[in-house]
């Protein structure tokens, strides 16, 4: 459905839930001015309804989350049924079923698949932390400590997750407190360094927050030979571009490479803060058996309700048309993207439904005119002039011509 607004953008309500929150949040999560944010109070399929009663139009996904659109029945009834059962367990200690059902659903999606043998599975709360299991599972597989990453690179913002995110912005303020173990590369470059300490080489098959940018043929084939010959893990950090985001099941199938580890999150279960880094089992056996003490855990870990909600999201994933649907949307998103007559369009890029449009200027004050006109969306890339374009699957034409034909309006004024 097309936005329906009932009040000004922010309403009252938000504005005064804004004007509570700065008192008590610190300042730097939530950016607060006359224009954002609203308060989000609901949401169904490519919509959301904010606390004032307005009804806006999702381009983002939540941040790519929820794929198969806000609020899937069959995810919340799942996610229900669990929570009526055991909302809380011991995930390292005494587990549920649903744990070792979903490791055995992610080896079969993953590496089984690309009939690479079995994968072995830690699974986290958030993206950053899938990352540091990666970076923590080469280091103890190659006995070295050095880290291959990227230019524009974005794999979280955790201390161990930073030694590859390459925005300035987020790394900057703390590089000191960084160890000094990472070589960084121009992103799509085939111009590699010598293999020396690098035991990780950890890379986005498609760049999220850089910019929705598709490296050349042949870049990853590169990264998998490299590592090959200089006896690293090649890492894909498909947390943003995984589970069809890209057209295909992973972004890395497009070029058919085969990594060594896989970090997913986001749209995995569809809502709840669930991720998972899975390697080749191989690979995943240099962590040492458990004594007891897992060398690597944290209390949430394998949460029932998010294992609940992950499997059923992974089941509806592989159905017939999902990866057709997403495509189908992608060409038209792209047609009508690319018949935008403006000025301001440097270009756009991207696969699947994971589009960036490029910008001659900063996008910020673009988000808040277009979120003025019932649309949500997102900035990418260092310079934040990179509109992104990350709707749910489910997205129609009707809503793509309503949003495009807005931002076009938009440009122009």
């Amino acid at each position: 459905m097309k936005p329906e607004l009932k009040t000004s953008i922010p309403g009252p309500r938000s504005l005064e839930l804004a004007r509570r929150l700065r008192e008590h949040e610190s300042r730097n999560v939530t950016y607060c001015d006359e224009s954002w944010p609203v308060f989000w109070e609901r949401a169904e399929g490519t919509n959301i309804w904010d606390a004032d009663g307005n009804r806006y139009l999702d381009f983002t996904s939540a941040f790519g989350v929820a794929g198969l659109g806000h609020r899937h029945p069959e995810i919340v009834a799942a996610m229900s049924e669990q929570a009526g059962c055991l909302l809380h367990g011991m995930g390292d200690v005494h587990p549920t079923a649903l744990k070792g059902e979903l490791c055995a659903k992610l080896s079969a999606l993953t590496f089984e698949r690309w009939n690479a043998g079995k994968g072995k599975v830690v699974l986290s709360n958030s993206g950053f932390e899938a990352v540091e299991t990666a970076l923590k599972t080469a280091c103890l597989a190659t006995g070295k400590s050095g880290v291959m990453a990227f230019s524009n690179g974005y794999h979280g913002l955790g201390y161990g997750s930073l030694l590859g995110t390459d925005l300035d912005k987020f790394r900057g303020p703390f590089v000191d407190q960084l160890a000094n173990v990472t070589t960084r590369v121009p992103y799509g470059s085939f111009d590699l360094p010598d293999g020396g300490e690098i035991g990780a080489v950890l890379v986005e098959p498609i760049q999220g927050r850089g910019g929705k940018v598709v490296p050349p043929q042949g870049f990853l084939e590169s990264l998998r030979q490299w590592c090959d010959d200089n006896e690293a893990l090649l890492i894909f950090d498909e947390i943003y571009s995984g589970f069809h985001r890209s057209g295909k099941w992973f972004a890395c199938e497009w070029d058919e490479v085969i990594p060594d580890l896989i970090c997913v999150g986001k749209a995995l279960s569809g809502g709840f803060p669930i991720s998972a880094c899975v390697g080749k089992a191989e690979v995943m056996d240099q962590w040492p058996e458990s004594s007891g003490e897992a060398l690597h855990t944290s209390t949430f870990l394998g949460h029932p309700v998010g294992c609940a909600m992950a499997l059923k999201s992974l089941e509806i994933l592989a159905r017939p048309g999902t990866g057709e649907m997403v495509r189908k949307a992608s060409k038209n998103l792209r047609k009508v993207l690319r018949n935008l007559d403006q000025k301001a369009i440097v270009e756009v890029r991207g696969r699947g439904l994971m589009l960036g449009l490029e910008l001659d200027k900063n996008a910020g004050p673009l988000l808040a005119k277009l979120l003025a006109e019932g649309l949500v969306f997102l900035a990418d890339g260092p310079a934040g002039n990179v509109l992104s374009f990350t709707p749910p699957f489910v997205i129609s034409e009707e809503e793509v011509e309503f949003a495009t034909g807005a931002i076009s309006r938009l440009l122009q004024s």
